[in-house]
């Protein structure tokens, strides 16, 4: 039964895969290539470069303070009730109504600040705000380049692990021929054709789970990639062609923080806030605008109200001045308030920092491991594959036994994995340091 089952799981997956080759030509990726589509395709870059355009556009809309602001008015009223004046004539009171009909009141309008040293300030924090904007997009740049890194290398670790267990399941159906031939004539018992069959059988769930592994590995990263999760892809190369990458050295020493981009957003952040302690005071300073107008007004009753006589222009122009005084110490609590705002991302930034470099050194610890397991591992396998040709043999010949072959199988696989772990974890090391180090090789695509 158990087999049956087994055998029912691989079917299905392969079936699976002639689905999606049945869907279109497989694109085949590199990672410079999986890098530029995520850049291009992934919504979260694209929310990102809005946000910059938004944060432009508010930038314009508060350097049009600067500019004249000019309005187009008009008021009309209809009297429903005119007002009544009572006056003393003589010892008599006479009643008489004021007013007219209708009134009209209309013109243009214009005002435009001449000295105004909270508005001037303020304009720098707008542009600061755009700045913080296009480095927060980079920030989401360096984002999807390590998680679309990480899973490229995650697609071929999945892919070194399927054809190590496809290996070990094809080596375990040729040891059980050999094991039948002999069976069939004798040579030997009943027990090592049962132990075959079932090393056999043992072989194939880590190949049906291998499988599946590398199908969720490459779906992640077409989710990543912004791209039809139907798309039928697959990767270029192998984790051994990164070896190379392995032999080169860090030095701690030479290592700094000045492209990190957590730091140069608070470092943008910080600037702001100076610059909101600024607006504070600037409160405190007098301002001057300069407004003029040009009108219309016309009064009349019904019948007179739009003749050409009863519409009368005046137009004015002026200066405002205005001191401040006393605002119930609301300015002084305001200022303060800054200041505290931009003491505490101090701080914040000084405990980033630091957080930063323990991170870095601990990813440099978790390379130098890796590197260590790697050449370790490395040398161990090809022991292993020694080990197991020669217990393979043995046996052929009737000197060794089917456990021989399992033990040194087992440690072959162990070798294997334990060296292609060792290089998915310096890589994925490697790229959690690039994004601390604010390293970022697609900054202009």
């Amino acid at each position: 039964m158990r087999k049956l089952i087994l055998m029912l799981g691989l079917i299905a997956s392969s079936l699976t895969l002639s689905a999606q080759e049945q869907q279109g030509e497989k694109l085949m990726l590199t990672l410079e290539q999986a890098l530029e589509i995520a850049l291009s395709e992934n919504p979260t870059i694209k929310v990102a470069d809005q946000e910059i355009e938004i944060k432009r556009y508010a930038k314009q809309g508060t350097y049009s303070a600067l500019y004249p602001k000019i309005d187009a008015t008009a008021t009309y009223q209809r009297v429903i009730a005119k007002q009544t004046m009572s006056m003393d004539f003589g010892g008599q009171t006479q009643t008489i109504k004021v007013g007219s009909d209708n009134s009209f009141n209309g013109g243009v309008s214009a005002a435009m600040p001449i000295i105004n040293a909270q508005l001037w300030k303020s304009l720098k924090v707008s542009a600061l705000d755009v700045e913080l904007s296009v480095e927060k997009a980079r920030s989401s740049r360096i984002d999807m380049v390590e998680q679309v890194t990480n899973a490229y290398y995650g697609v071929l670790l999945a892919k070194e692990s399927h054809a190590l267990f496809q290996r070990v399941y094809d080596n375990a159906v040729e040891n059980n021929k050999i094991v039948k031939k002999k069976y069939d004539v004798g040579s030997v018992s009943e027990y090592d054709m049962i132990t075959s069959n079932v090393s056999v059988q043992n072989a194939l769930p880590n190949v049906i789970e291998a499988e599946y592994t590398v199908v969720l590995t490459l779906w992640q990263l077409k989710a990543l990639l912004g791209i039809d999760l139907e798309k039928n892809i697959d990767v270029v190369g192998s984790l051994m062609d990164y070896e190379g990458l392995m032999n080169v050295g860090y030095d701690l020493s030479q290592l700094n923080l000045d492209n990190n981009s957590t730091l140069k957003q608070l470092d943008i952040q910080q600037e702001m806030l100076e610059k909101a302690v600024e607006i504070t005071k600037m409160a405190n300073v007098p301002s001057l605008s300069i407004n003029a107008a040009y009108l219309y007004t016309a009064l009349g009753n019904d019948g007179k109200f739009f003749k050409k006589s009863a519409w009368n222009p005046y137009s004015y122009a002026g200066l405002q001045l205005n001191i401040p005084i006393f605002a119930g110490n609301s300015r002084r609590a305001a200022t303060r308030e800054a200041r505290l705002n931009l003491s505490n991302l101090q701080l914040q930034r000084e405990n980033a920092e630091r957080q930063l470099r323990v991170g870095i050194v601990q990813y440099l610890n978790n390379m130098q491991s890796s590197v260590k397991k790697y050449y370790a591992s490395a040398a161990t396998v090809g022991q292993a594959q020694r080990g197991y040709d020669i217990s393979v043999k043995r046996y052929e010949v009737g000197r060794g036994t089917l456990v021989d072959i399992d033990n040194s199988q087992v440690a072959l696989t162990q070798a294997e994995l334990s060296r292609n772990q060792s290089i998915f974890n310096f890589l994925t090391a490697k790229v959690s340091l690039d994004k601390v180090l604010g390293n970022y090789e697609f900054e202009n695509r």
